[in-house]
């Protein structure tokens, strides 16, 4: 049975983001129960229950692995249920957690090239031991078996690219590089190897495009980008100048956005992650939250448990 932990459900900065004194985040850091804190978005995902791959790592990981008992230390002075780590692209908050698991114990990191690629270039992650982590691509659009440091996890992970950007730290002086499909944003579909059960894991997507369309449709549960509300959400709230597109982020509204692009999808269960501290939607009271959640979306939350 395919078991999934959400470990954090914001966007980068988390919620609150700690140098934001926008409402919302006054509101969760003030302890309201209708602004639950939410810290970056990774999740984990096990068959067994002893093999525990985590979906991005996120810079609060070691936050996460220590709110997580499933992923808490068992045998000996030192171990880890921890036996991968699948990463879907550069950007600070899908990587940075690596530099938690440094400390020599075994797992493999598994991403496609481009993003593996990016990684090997920035010289501070050398402190993940080659012969402690073994780097393992995942080619697009095959499936690859998920093996901790010894053993078969009865998992696999299928990448495939969506429209997406590359890091914002690797665009050249500023300037948009514009969307592309080349493989610097992906998404995951983890499968259970025995009974071909699975589930997606897109975490940034710009655009749904016909060809994702039909590679969701009547999947039983995605977990999607759930990044802004409105696409010029925050210009307008005056905490940024660059549009969710812009960022590589699709909005949950409008015409163009989630909401409308999964409606005759036949999707079982869809769940909005990686969701910015200026969406409305972290707000359980709000109009906006009302209106996704009618119209048949969950919102993940730290902590949140998903069983297929």
């Amino acid at each position: 049975m395919l078991h999934a932990v959400v470990l954090g459900a914001a966007a980068g900065g988390g919620f609150p983001q700690w140098n934001s004194n926008a409402p919302a985040c006054r509101a969760a850091r003030a302890g309201e129960s209708r602004a639950r804190p939410r810290t970056q978005a990774s999740v984990a995902v096990s068959i067994n229950e002893r093999d525990w791959f985590v979906l991005n790592a996120s810079p609060d990981l070691r936050l996460q692995i220590e709110a997580t008992p499933a992923l808490h230390p068992r045998h000996g002075l030192r171990s880890s249920p921890v036996s991968g780590v699948v990463v879907t692209g550069g950007d600070v908050d899908a990587i940075a957690g690596l530099l938690h698991l440094r400390e020599r114990h075994r797992f493999s990191l598994f991403g496609p090239q481009r993003v593996l690629d990016v990684i090997a270039a920035n010289p501070i992650f050398g402190v993940l031991s080659p012969d402690h982590v073994g780097q393992v691509e995942l080619p697009l659009d095959e499936m690859v078996e998920l093996r901790g440091a010894e053993n078969a996890a009865g998992l696999a992970a299928r990448a495939f690219a969506v429209p997406g950007k590359v890091p914002l730290y690797l665009e050249a002086g500023g300037k948009d590089p514009g969307l592309s499909e080349a493989g610097d944003a992906v998404g995951l579909e983890l499968i259970e190897a025995a009974t071909g059960s699975s589930f997606f894991f897109i975490p940034g997507c710009a655009v749904v495009t016909e060809a994702l369309r039909r590679r969701l449709a009547g999947a039983a549960l995605v977990f999607f980008d759930g990044t802004l509300w409105r696409d010029d959400e925050m210009i307008r709230a005056g905490v940024g100048d660059k549009t969710g597109r812009r960022m590589g982020h699709i909005s949950m509204s409008g015409e163009g956005g989630a909401i409308a692009a999964f409606h005759d999808l036949g999707v079982g269960r869809r769940i909005f992650i990686h969701i910015n501290n200026s969406n409305p939607v972290l707000l359980e009271d709000s109009p906006e939250r009302g209106e996704a959640e009618r119209a048949g979306w969950e919102i993940a939350y730290d902590g949140m448990e998903v069983r297929l």
